[in-house]
């Protein structure tokens, strides 16, 4: 039996290029009437309270966004907003040219394949129109189970859904959100990815220490499956 059943990945960075925010969020800002800066720096500051859905919906996420920055925009305004965020958001999504050839190479080996993301109201929306998501098994979204990592409860809950034990699955991620440590500390194998130009990636709360295997390239986690399905010698 393989070491690994399935391989569950993060998204930002890891299945995507490094994300930085493009102009579509300065025109998000000015639809609010808010300064750029001050929009950009509450963002910043509440990413985890975003991400694990304590606002409630993307207008009144957006609502408390505005509040903090000292702003309230009409309600037309408002929605045009949502609207302006969710095309910025996926303007700044781009997939590594290795994201679908890994995730079918693990298929077509027979693993099962899973994401598990922090974030907003986005991605959830416009994953599907994605190449990676019909080879996805399971995807994880923090702003749908109301936590961020490195919770346990979100592994755990990918590994529920796919009716796997944690030591069952590799976790692959670039080590924003402590996300490594977290998938160690709920029973996981995990490696960083560590691609150069990660450098360029907006990340927060970063795995710093972490001193377990690292890759260059996303399509190593092929390389690393198959170590684990090698047969341990027996000694004569």
């Amino acid at each position: 039996m393989p070491r690994f059943q399935a391989v569950l990945f993060d998204f930002f960075g890891t299945l995507t290029r490094p994300v930085q925010r493009g102009a579509g969020h300065r025109t998000t800002a000015e639809l609010l009437g808010c300064p750029p800066d001050t929009f950009v720096e509450v963002l910043d500051r509440s990413f985890y309270e975003r991400a694990s859905g304590r606002f409630g919906s993307a207008e009144s996420t957006l609502r408390w966004v505005c509040e903090q920055a000292g702003v309230r925009p009409q309600e037309d305004a408002l929605r045009a907003a949502v609207a302006s965020r969710h095309r910025a958001v996926r303007a700044d999504t781009r997939l590594r040219d290795d994201a679908v050839p890994t995730l079918r190479a693990l298929r077509t080996r027979g693993m099962r394949t899973g994401l598990i993301s922090d974030c907003t109201h986005e991605l959830p929306a416009f994953l599907p129109e994605l190449a990676v998501d019909s080879l996805l098994d399971v995807r994880i979204f923090s702003i749908q189970l109301g936590c961020c990592k490195p919770d346990t409860a979100l592994y755990l809950a990918a590994c529920a859904r796919l009716g796997l034990h944690p030591d069952d699955c590799l976790y692959v991620g670039d080590g924003g959100s402590q996300e490594l440590t977290g998938a160690q500390r709920a029973g996981m194998s995990a490696v960083r990815l560590a691609a150069p130009d990660l450098v360029d990636h907006l990340v927060f709360n970063v795995d710093a220490g972490w001193a377990g295997r690292a890759l260059g390239t996303l399509g190593e986690v092929l390389d690393v499956v198959e170590e684990a399905t090698e047969p341990v010698p027996v000694p004569s």
